[in-house]
């Protein structure tokens, strides 16, 4: 097997880079997109701007009665698909633009697979449906809102959906040459669309997760006992990144779309890691 381009970052070793990956270049974090979404929610209702319980209809064009609220759609609970409809093909996003959000918002009804509250059902769709709804409430555009209310207060500048295309690093076919990311620009974007370089990502766990400098971490977080972790991967870029309550905390970012193995490794690196103090801010 190939040598895969990968950065590690954790709470007890220096941060390091190997097989062609760096410290400072812009990479996909896919799902990991969500944990902003998810805090840009909880700012939100921090400042009373919306509620969490807010029904979806109040704020979007949706057919009254499904029952979805915020907060459905921050934890996954909301009884939408994973996906939104007619996600295919090597670029599978790239047809999910604002006028397809719209076209699945306006018959919502028609998507549920089960009542809301009910079931845990893992969802791009509800992330996508919910950064509409934070857009819709907060009366801006919705990466300057998670600008304005996660990374600004945080002091990261080194994340974005659209970052000089000089400082971006992909992964590379059989004979080197760099593949074609996803397109995860448009209306996915709440959902897994960020790029940002492994050091402003790891300024990002630390911040939100073990400084807790935003308050508690948000819904978007997965639990496994005392393990804040959360993952995310598009076509040739996987992520992890976890925290425990003593302060230990891992991040691991590799340019392949192979996700199981990025999450072993970053699982590794946390039970392997010691608490201590995060490093200063990198970004």
């Amino acid at each position: 097997m190939r040598n895969v381009p990968t950065c590690i970052f954790s709470s007890s070793e220096a941060p390091r880079a190997s097989h062609g990956h760096a410290l400072d270049a812009y990479v996909q974090i896919g799902s990991l997109s969500k944990t902003l979404t998810a805090t840009a929610l909880a700012q939100l209702v921090s400042e009373s701007v919306i509620q969490m319980d807010a029904p979806l209809e109040h704020l979007l064009p949706v057919p009254p009665g499904t029952g979805i609220t915020l907060k459905h759609l921050a934890q996954h609970t909301s009884g939408l698909p994973r996906l939104p409809p007619n996600v295919k093909g090597r670029d599978p996003y790239a047809a999910f633009d604002a006028a397809a959000l719209d076209n699945v918002l306006r018959s919502l009804d028609t998507l549920i697979t089960t009542p809301s509250g009910d079931t845990d059902e893992y969802s791009n769709l509800g992330y996508a449906v919910l950064g509409a709804a934070l857009t819709a409430a907060a009366g801006m555009p919705y990466e300057e809102l998670v600008h304005r209310h996660v990374l600004a207060p945080l002091g990261i500048t080194e994340i974005s959906s659209a970052p000089p295309r000089e400082r971006r690093l992909h992964s590379r076919g059989l004979f080197g040459r760099p593949r074609r990311p996803w397109t995860m620009d448009g209306a996915i974007l709440p959902a897994g669309g960020f790029w940002a370089t492994p050091r402003a990502t790891a300024d990002l766990v630390t911040a939100l997760l073990v400084d807790r400098r935003l308050g508690e971490p948000a819904l978007s977080w997965q639990r496994a006992g005392t393990v804040l972790w959360h993952n995310g991967a598009t076509g040739d870029a996987s992520v992890f990144a976890g925290a425990t309550q003593d302060g230990r905390w891992a991040m691991v970012h590799r340019l392949t779309g192979r996700a199981d193995r990025t999450d072993e490794l970053g699982v590794e690196t946390l039970q392997q890691a010691t608490p201590g103090t995060p490093p200063p801010h990198l970004s």
